[in-house]
């Protein structure tokens, strides 16, 4: 219950930033960020924060602006 709490705010700010940037860098960037920050809040160690950030960046370069 501890990590729904936690990981709420973390979701909510990661879908206002979904996909934010006009190129793929920037949008691999946002979602490194945002993955990182979601991985050390799950995880709480440097590993799930590594994690977290790689498939961040993978989300964010595979999304597509509209």
């Amino acid at each position: 219950m501890k990590t729904i709490l936690k990981l709420t705010p973390v979701v909510g700010a990661l879908t206002l930033l979904a996909a934010c940037g006009s190129t793929m860098e920037q949008r691999a960037a946002t979602g490194a960020l945002g993955g990182a920050v979601a991985g050390q809040v799950i995880g709480g160690n440097t590993g799930s924060t590594v994690a977290g950030a790689a498939v961040g960046a993978v989300a964010g370069a595979a999304t597509t602006p509209k």
